[in-house]
């Protein structure tokens, strides 16, 4: 799926959907597979000297190594070595961008969801609720097309639609650009909307004050427990389309209950962008953000060094030199 990170392995799955059709047992009075032993291929090593590979009887596990994922041909140590090199600078970028937003009091969310969970039609619900009150913009992340983008500028709220192609995430450096074709208001609301995907945005900080995992009842409610590292590195949760509720089996306490197995202090806020439940709750915890990015703005202003401290320092080596903003990593825990 995605050449940049390497994910693409990802799409190998054992035991479920994943395979190529000719890969599929054929229909019979049993469709499972039948084990057999790890025997190596002509040209490749056997899985157990590259990979730590979990094997159960109905399943591989490809995921229990120290690189937590698994590419043909890379050994554990390698794949490591790469996903530091890539998110180290990424996370470089992140800070520039993170800096950024704070010199100028902008309070941004990094949304992340599987794709058709309701993102676009929230933030569009959003920005209607929200017009006059607080200046926003849109950074819209898709694979193709400026769908979305289109729907946010409709609400005369300025979109900026960055395609990814085979790529599978947005990223720091991607972010970092499109600030550069934005004119950002100070104090204002920047709304990112990932590409549709639970896996790789998680790794990605793209110098975000919080991500935000939304999961409509329309998905499974054990999706926080199969794709835990989303929900890990989010700060809150919004089960959407919960309007849907009576006419689903979704359990919403077993959903809550999942995501905070794996991330205690998550957040959650049930939405509905059709019949507004739970919109209020959902912005007044968007205008508690604002606050606290604009505290941090004008707390890290008052701090700007006078004329005389400015001389003083410049006598010190260059990279021991502060800036006002250097404590502003993130703007806190909205509560």
């Amino acid at each position: 799926m995605c050449t940049v990170c390497g994910c693409g392995s990802g799409e190998v799955t054992i035991g479920g959907a994943g395979f190529a059709k000719a890969a599929r047992p054929k229909d019979g009075p049993t469709r499972g597979w039948k084990p057999v032993a790890a025997t190596p291929t002509e040209g490749h090593a056997p899985a157990a000297d590259a990979d730590p590979v979990h094997a159960g009887h109905h399943h591989l596990h490809f995921g229990d190594g120290p690189a937590h994922a698994h590419a043909p041909g890379l050994t554990q140590p390698q794949m490591v070595k790469i996903e530091r090199d890539i998110l180290g600078r990424n996370d470089a970028c992140a800070e520039e961008n993170r800096r950024r937003l704070a010199v100028q009091g902008i309070f941004a969310l990094n949304l992340v969801s599987s794709p058709g969970s309701g993102k676009t039609t929230l933030l569009v619900r959003t920005l209607t609720e929200l017009a006059g009150r607080v200046p926003a913009a849109v950074i819209e992340g898709d694979q193709q097309t400026e769908f979305d983008a289109e729907r946010i500028r409709a609400t005369g709220v300025a979109a900026l639609q960055i395609n990814t192609g085979k790529g599978c995430h947005l990223d720091a450096d991607m972010i970092g650009r499109a600030f550069a074709r934005m004119d950002l208001a100070d104090d204002s609301l920047l709304l990112i909307e990932n590409v549709g995907n639970l896996v790789c945005p998680a790794a990605f900080d793209l110098g975000e004050a919080h991500k935000v995992a939304i999961l409509s009842v329309t998905e499974g409610e054990d999706k926080p427990l199969k794709y835990p590292d989303l929900f890990a590195a989010a700060d809150l949760m919004l089960l959407n389309k919960v309007d849907l509720l009576p006419y689903l089996t979704f359990d919403i306490e077993r959903a809550i209950g999942y995501a905070r197995r794996v991330n205690p202090d998550i957040e959650v806020i049930r939405t509905s962008s059709t019949s507004g439940e739970g919109i209020a709750e959902w912005l007044a915890w968007l205008e508690r953000g604002l606050a606290k990015a604009r505290e941090c703005r004008r707390d890290a202003m008052q701090t700007v060094p006078t004329a005389g401290h400015r001389q003083t320092v410049r006598d010190e080596p260059v990279e021991a030199q502060p800036t006002p903003f250097d404590g502003l990593r993130a703007n806190g825990t909205v509560r």
